[in-house]
C-alpha cells in the first residue's frame, strides 16, 4: 500500500480509500460546473456509487503499477485529487493530473502537491520524465508546471473532447536531471 506524502503544513497526499467516496462525491458535486469546463468525467460521477467505483478502479490501477492517485487533504478536509494518471515503468515516465476545489484556490496548495508528487516520482519511483498536460486556455492549471520549472514542450491540437468542443493541450515536461526540488 502506498504511503501518504507530506506536501507542507497541514497538506497531505493520501491514497484514496472507499471510506472517502462520500467526501469525494460531495467535492465533485459542489465543483461540477467548473470541473466540466476542463475535464471529461464530471458528468459520469453522479452518485456516491460512481465515486466508489472510481476509487476501486484507481486502486486496481495502483496495484498494477499503472497509476498512482491521491486525495489532496488540507486541514483535515479533502480538497482535490492529484496523482500520476499513467505510469510507464519501461520508459520510467509518468504523467501528473490534478484538480482542486474552487473554494481553496489561491493558497498554493496544488503547486505544493505537484512539487511533492514530482519529488516522489523522481526520488522514490526513480522516474526519468514527468509530463503534465493542461488545456491551453486553462491558465490556472498551466501556471503550476510553469511555476515548478517544467518546460513547455508543445501543443497537442484538439487533444481532448469536452462535451461539444475539442480542447488543445499544452504539454509540459521535466526530466530527472532538471528537477530542482
Amino acid at each position: 500500500m502506498t504511503e501518504a506524502i507530506k506536501a507542507g503544513r497541514a497538506l497531505e497526499l493520501r491514497p484514496l480509500c472507499l471510506r472517502d467516496a462520500r467526501a469525494l462525491f460531495a467535492l465533485v458535486d459542489s465543483n461540477r460546473s467548473r470541473l466540466r469546463h476542463w475535464l471529461p468525467w464530471p458528468d459520469t460521477n453522479l452518485t456516491v456509487l460512481d465515486s466508489r467505483a472510481y476509487i476501486l478502479h484507481v486502486r486496481a490501477q495502483t496495484r498494477l503499477g499503472a497509476a498512482l492517485p491521491f486525495g489532496l487533504w488540507w486541514k483535515g478536509s479533502l480538497v482535490g485529487v492529484v496523482g500520476f494518471v499513467w505510469i510507464d515503468p519501461a520508459n520510467r515516465s509518468a504523467a501528473i493530473g490534478y484538480w482542486l476545489a474552487q473554494e481553496v484556490e489561491g493558497h498554493g496548495l496544488m503547486t505544493a502537491a505537484v512539487s511533492a508528487l514530482a519529488r516522489h516520482g523522481f526520488h522514490t519511483l526513480q522516474l526519468n520524465r514527468i509530463e503534465i498536460r493542461a488545456g491551453v486556455r486553462n491558465r490556472r492549471s498551466r501556471a503550476i508546471p510553469e511555476r515548478l520549472g517544467f518546460r513547455h514542450e508543445g501543443t497537442l491540437r484538439q487533444a481532448e473532447r469536452l462535451a461539444d468542443r475539442y480542447v488543445d493541450h499544452a504539454v509540459y515536461g521535466m526530466l530527472a536531471e532538471e528537477w530542482r526540488p
